[in-house]
């Protein structure tokens, strides 16, 4: 049978959650800060007012070339638009259920609440510092965890100078909370 006369199915695409990103805690808030907030907002408005748009008129010029079974660029484009869809429908789930925290309401504090950058030590004496923060805005190279993850649910509400158990695969460890910062708020505008 030709290609032409076989309808893609769009259903696995719609069921299916972003591949990159974990899914929230049943139950939860999805907690991000201002700027993670602002970021995630951006790319959904850039998605729908320029990318899906551009896409759209590139399918729609394709679809125009005649055979469409072996038009790479209809094929490349409406596979392109689902992933865009897809993203957009992402994008507006986490936005709607998003809960923005600022971090800099508890400057000053010693005790560890989202967005905290907080310094410990293992057992062994190494150091680390982490700074606490959403799930869709955490980036691990940065030394940012989500607030969902076993390091910042050990060190979530503890103080400078607390000793908290880490639970890893490796077993339990104790952690010592040496620092906790928030960043200083904004001068009113």
């Amino acid at each position: 049978m030709s290609k032409a006369f076989t309808r893609e199915s769009d259903a696995d695409d719609e069921d299916e959650v972003d591949s990159g990103a974990p899914e929230l805690p049943a139950g939860t808030r999805n907690y991000m800060t201002p700027a993670g907030y602002r970021r995630l907002r951006e790319e959904l408005m850039t998605l729908l007012d320029v990318e899906r748009p551009k896409m759209v008129e590139t399918v729609s010029w394709a679809a125009k070339n005649g055979d469409r079974s072996e038009n790479g660029d209809y094929l490349y484009g409406k596979k392109r638009l689902r992933e865009i869809d897809r993203r957009i429908r992402f994008l507006t789930r986490r936005l709607d259920v998003a809960e923005v925290a600022d971090p800099s309401a508890h400057h000053g504090s010693d005790q560890i609440f989202f967005g905290a950058r907080v310094t410990y030590a293992n057992e062994q004496g190494e150091e680390r510092t982490v700074t606490i923060k959403g799930i869709d805005e955490a980036d691990s190279l940065q030394g940012e965890v989500s607030w969902v993850s076993p390091i910042a649910r050990a060190l979530l509400k503890a103080r400078e100078g607390d000793e908290v158990t880490l639970h890893t695969p490796a077993g339990a460890q104790r952690i010592e909370v040496l620092a906790v910062r928030y960043p200083k708020p904004e001068p009113a505008a």
